[in-house]
């Protein structure tokens, strides 16, 4: 009994050593992904596809990696070269060049461009100094010569580019383009008048003049070699080369950390169920999140002590990535020890549909599954945009570093008051209060005065990520049977991360580029708000009755009931139905 118990409590300290290293390596580089690519001079549109194709590998994944292989030799070669491929395909981004060599300059934050601007004025320049000069003094070079020999649409430093408008407009605007290094970042939280996105751009025969004389065959040629050259076209882009690069590496990424994580947490699961510990499975979680906190601002302080360029092409944001490929190595030396045990037995039905079924035979679960896909999809807005606008605002690293953090210490916080909470309150008012609070951070994001402010707003992630997911796996609990809880929590996982941040995102990039990024907030706000009183409404004419979880009275242990107990046991279960009836 001793052994046994001393095994548990290594596996759990060795678990937990490991979510931390893990959470600190996914918050050096997943927070600020979105902001990179701004660096490499990606547009809104199709930083918001990398970023919706991210989650949606994720789960999609995620019910593949639930399988794992027999033996233990494999399952630690999973963990190993999962763990070694997740560190290599997020060093893969920081060798693809910048599609705009001049974006780094003009998005590093505020202070760095003031120092670096003023030593540029000073007798002796800096490192720093001698870099931009360079890079403005080859772009006026560059402008001046493709001036004289190009007809492409000129490459700007902002994320968005005017239409197509004509040669004589493209050359003439060119040299001031490329020369106007440093102009207003905040330009891109803002669209420019009727912009395009060059991806779509295509150009059409007219349906008169001489092809009215044509034949059918004609026009299909025609259509055909048309349709070829803007394909050969979007692969000749620079954009584009760049855009196709960072989605297959930032989706190999994900894919290879789906695994990791996937395969870890089941065999930590298996083998605490093996031992009948599976009740101090639940806490681990912080672990992860104390993690995230200590490496989103450990790494943020270092990266603001950094110039704009480590060299030529590589931004001084390809340091968060070598941050999480070093925890990741790290994290390797702990998986050696993690102790592997292999069911015996292997269940081969499909839980996903099973627990799909479950979801829709119960109203309020119904209703929480899509609650948790929108605020899915209102919290991409946030992901992928937010240090965008604390850039424009000036901000430094150090405070989007702290953003992170302090929105999942809140969260540990609070978990702290959980019974209390959930014993005071009713689900209902929980959630509502959870939409109601997310509604007012996207509300306050529209507003942003100061960079400084958003670690205010960012308190309330508590309650609006906390304790709404408290109450929607309380909810599936409920509706579970036995062996299919964590099912339906990987079921709600993969529809608010996988369905709505994916779906958010895709959408969102645009939204930002032809209305601006307050009006993406404003309009999920409203959403939300719209949902809230829907959910209210529809809640009220729910039946009130709560059914018990009879797989958790099931799972009770038997050992210590006896012939003598049956009466009182009856009696238990009697009493708990007239409570359930009352509530």
């Amino acid at each position: 009994a001793m052994s046994e118990q001393w095994d548990v409590g290594r596996a759990l300290a060795l678990s937990g050593l490991f979510r931390l290293l893990q959470g600190a390596g996914r918050a050096c580089a997943a927070p600020f992904l979105t902001l990179y690519l701004r660096h490499l001079g990606l547009p809104a549109p199709l930083v918001g596809v990398v970023a919706g194709a991210k989650h949606l590998a994720a789960a999609l994944w995620a019910p593949l990696c639930s399988r794992c292989p027999k033996g233990r030799r494999k399952r630690r070669l999973l963990v190993a070269s999962s763990l070694l491929g997740s560190a290599g395909a997020s060093l893969l981004l920081t060798l693809i060049p910048p599609a705009d060599g001049d974006a780094g300059y003009k998005y590093c934050n505020a202070s760095q461009q003031l120092g670096d601007r003023g030593a540029a004025a000073a007798t002796v320049p800096g490192p720093g100094t001698s870099s931009h000069v360079n890079a403005v003094t080859n772009a006026k070079a560059v402008s001046k010569e493709m001036v004289k020999t190009t007809t492409r649409e000129p490459e700007m430093p902002a994320p968005y580019r005017p239409p197509l408008r004509g040669l004589k407009k493209e050359t003439s605007g060119l040299g001031s383009a490329a020369i106007d290094l440093a102009g207003n970042a905040e330009e891109s939280l803002y669209p420019t008048e009727s912009n395009e996105l060059s991806l779509f751009k295509t150009t059409l025969p007219t349906a008169g003049g001489s092809y009215e004389s044509g034949n059918l065959s004609d026009h299909r040629k025609d259509a055909q070699g048309v349709s070829f050259e803007a394909v050969q076209n979007i692969f000749q882009d620079r954009e584009h080369q760049i855009f196709l690069m960072v989605l297959g590496a930032v989706v190999l990424w994900e894919l290879l950390a789906t695994s990791l994580e996937w395969t870890v947490d089941e065999n930590l699961y298996e083998y605490l169920d093996f031992v009948d510990a599976t009740d101090r499975y639940g806490k681990l979680w912080i672990w992860s999140y104390l993690g995230a906190s200590v490496g989103a601002c450990s790494i943020a302080v270092f990266v603001d002590q950094l110039n704009c360029f480590l060299s030529s092409t590589i931004t001084r944001l390809a340091v968060h990535f070598y941050g999480y490929a070093l925890l990741i190595t790290l994290s390797l030396l702990v998986s050696v020890f993690f102790p592997i045990h292999v069911p015996k037995r292997t269940d081969h039905v499909n839980k996903t549909a099973k627990a799909l079924a479950l979801l829709w035979s119960d109203g309020r679960a119904i209703l929480y599954a899509i609650t948790v896909f929108l605020t899915g999809a209102a919290g991409s807005a946030v992901q992928n945009f937010l240090f965008w606008q604390m850039q424009d605002r000036g901000s430094s690293e150090l405070y989007m570093g702290l953003s992170v953090a302090v929105g999942l210490l809140a969260e540990i916080l609070l978990y702290f008051f959980k019974g209390k909470l959930l014993r005071t309150f009713s689900s209902v008012k929980i959630v509502a209060v959870s939409l109601s609070l997310l509604a007012v951070q996207l509300l306050c994001y529209s507003f942003l005065w100061t960079a400084w402010s958003v670690l205010l707003v960012q308190i309330l992630s508590a309650f609006s990520s906390g304790a709404l997911w408290w109450v929607v796996n309380m909810t599936v609990d409920d509706i579970a049977t036995p062996g299919m809880e964590r099912s339906l929590h990987a079921v709600l996982q993969s529809l608010c991360y996988g369905g709505g941040a994916s779906l958010g995102s895709f959408a969102g990039g645009f939204v930002v580029k032809h209305f601006g990024l307050a009006v993406l907030y404003r309009a999920w706000c409203v959403c939300l708000v719209l949902w809230l009183f829907l959910i209210l409404i529809v809640q009220s004419k729910l039946p009130r009755q709560k059914k018990i979880n009879y797989s958790r009275l099931l799972a009770a242990d038997s050992s210590d009931m006896s012939d003598s107990d049956e009466e009182n046991e009856r009696d238990w279960l009697v009493k708990a139905m007239k409570d359930e009836s009352f509530n």
